[in-house]
């Protein structure tokens, strides 16, 4: 069965995906089925999963039941377990319909599994793709099944999987007072790293509570180095619903803490930019809408947004800070640029951002050079502890 399992990562044809592997060979962790059954075998599991999470060409959960094991728990993330729910929704405890396992929610109020989730379970499983973003929660939710796993001498088994945005690393490096569920850790905008490398990195900067330390073991992905480009086979959550948009979230999530509207509300989220106020001032225009499953009450709901269509925006190894200073310095209002509490499933612009700083430099009119110098020397110290974490060339 272990043989069957242990096969060649297949990309699945998706629709919301035009784009296709590069490297035809890489396969992540998962698949590599030979080096861990055995780990689990006779085991009671927990899975930290999710849509993503699959063996080959069908969801892990469905394949370690059929493979013999008996997973006990599963525990799913923001957006839930099949990836159905838009960003910030509650996501309640509940019963997987297939396989009749728990789910319980590791979103909202309850981020960390508690000791009655975890108990009885002999190992966990941490299965997500990640999209290589500071502010995007699968990293937070790690930290927490970390954390909760060393607080009750659970095995953490993490299989790890490529990082779309894994090619470069930039911006600034997040500051103690701003940590948030968005933020966590010391760590710039695009730290470069899989989740594998960066549980290592968890681990041994002692960032969890007290400086505890998880027993973290890593099924690596085959084939994989941080130059290769890798295209997402299945959307990681519904607002990155395309490559592009997954390329250009780390820039354009930094939107959602202005009064710009990111496309949410439409088709093509993260890959448009706009707002009312600006009529006249650009040409391209798109009306936000209420889409069940992905944004149910976007920021300018209804009413005309004229922008930018990015969608066949090419994408450089850096944050683009251009788009964020155009906006700026073309909306009227400035003073409402950074106002958007009238939308509280948006962000506050200064935790995505990790400091008060950027903020401060696109009022003062800094260039995207000038603030880009300010990130360091942060960002280079930053880049000599990843080192020590790196299991990729």
């Amino acid at each position: 069965m272990i043989k069957q399992l242990a096969i060649a990562f297949l990309l699945l044809q998706n629709t919301y995906f035009a784009a296709e592997a590069q490297v035809a060979s890489m396969s992540p962790g998962a698949n590599q089925t030979a080096a861990y059954f055995p780990l689990l075998k006779n085991k009671k599991i927990g899975l930290v999963v999710n849509i993503t999470s699959t063996i080959g060409q069908k969801l892990s959960v469905d394949s370690l039941v059929a493979a013999g094991f008996l997973p006990s728990k599963i525990f799913a993330p923001e957006h839930g377990f099949r990836g159905e729910s838009s960003n910030g929704a509650s996501i309640a405890n509940n019963i997987d319909e297939k396989t009749g396992i728990p789910i319980i929610s590791l979103y909202g109020k309850h981020l960390k599994p508690s000791a009655d989730d975890l108990k009885g379970l002999d190992v966990v499983v941490f299965d997500i793709q990640d999209v290589g973003a500071r502010f995007y929660t699968y990293i937070s939710t790690l930290h927490y099944v970390m954390e909760a796993c060393a607080e009750n001498n659970i095995p953490l088994l993490v299989l790890d999987r490529p990082n779309p945005n894994g090619f470069y690393v930039d911006g600034p490096v997040l500051e103690p007072a701003f940590k948030s569920f968005i933020g966590m850790h010391p760590v710039p905008i695009v730290y470069g790293m899989t989740i594998g490398e960066y549980a290592q990195m968890i681990n041994g900067e002692k960032w969890l509570k007290d400086g505890i330390q998880c027993n973290l073991n890593v099924i690596p992905v085959a084939n994989y180095t941080h130059k290769d480009r890798y295209a997402l086979p299945i959307k990681p959550s519904p607002n990155l619903n395309s490559q592009q948009a997954i390329l250009l979230y780390p820039s354009l999530c930094l939107f959602e803490g202005t009064i710009i509207s990111q496309g949410r509300g439409t088709y093509h989220p993260f890959q448009v930019l706009g707002a009312p106020a600006l009529e006249g001032k650009f040409s391209y225009a798109f009306s936000p809408k209420s889409i069940p499953g992905m944004s149910e009450n976007p920021i300018h709901l209804g009413q005309n947004c004229y922008g930018l269509d990015l969608s066949n925006q090419k994408i450089g190894e850096q944050l683009n800070l251009d788009w964020l200073i155009t906006f700026y310095k073309a909306y009227p209002n400035k003073k409402a640029f950074f106002d958007n509490k009238n939308y509280p499933q948006m962000g506050n612009f200064d935790k995505l951002a990790g400091t008060a700083s950027l903020k401060q430099q696109i009022i003062q009119g800094k260039s995207a050079r000038a603030i880009r110098k300010s990130w360091e020397p942060a960002l280079s110290r930053f880049k000599l502890i990843r080192k020590k974490y790196l299991i990729y060339p």
